[in-house]
């Protein structure tokens, strides 16, 4: 079983999976999907009554940490415990693009040229890791939600300001690949 576990899976099996949860959690209680929330109610456990956008029954949401949890660990159990022996499989395109900045892809999900505790004491590190994190975390509370609710959720059951968001999030993707990307990684 730790063998088969060991196989890289078809992208179309986390696809289905992923597709499926949608109705799943509609069906069980109807939940919605989206993992950013969690961090509201992580700060609406934590600074109860204070500021008013967090005054809400986040009870009703337990749920989605132990959801959180759940990919924590399997984060956790896919790179620690079942670590993948080959190096990831990139199309030639982006190995020649991320080459000219002399990034290697190994066997990591991430490059560790770029995300390291090492590299976030670098211009172009913290610029990646703290402003790039903080634009992530305020955007995806600003647009009401992130990929996953948006992306997967919002779409699924035919959510009108989800398709906004979802196009929004391509073209900022698109526009920060081919233009902002390129100047961010002099600085690395």
């Amino acid at each position: 079983m730790i063998e088969f576990l060991k196989q890289p899976l078809h992208w179309s099996i986390a696809g289905i999976i992923i597709g499926l949860t949608v109705p799943a959690l509609l069906l069980v209680g109807n939940k919605r999907f989206g993992i950013s929330s969690a961090l509201k109610h992580l700060c609406a456990i934590c600074i109860p009554n204070k500021i008013p956008y967090f005054q809400y029954d986040w009870k009703e949401q337990k749920w989605l940490f132990v959801f959180v949890f759940g990919i924590m660990s399997g984060a956790f159990i896919a790179e620690m415990v079942i670590p993948n022996p080959n190096d990831m499989i990139i199309a030639d395109a982006t190995l020649q693009f991320l080459a000219k900045y002399n990034i290697t892809p190994g066997k990591e999900l991430i490059p560790l040229s770029i995300f390291s505790f090492e590299k976030i004491l670098t211009l172009g590190g913290f610029i990646f890791m703290v402003v790039g994190g903080f634009l992530v975390g305020f955007g995806t509370r600003y647009a009401e939600g992130c990929t996953s609710g948006h992306s997967i959720y919002g779409l699924a059951t035919l959510q009108w300001p989800s398709l906004v968001a979802t196009i929004c999030f391509m073209i900022g993707g698109i526009l920060t690949t081919n233009f902002l990307l390129p100047h961010l990684l002099k600085l690395i």
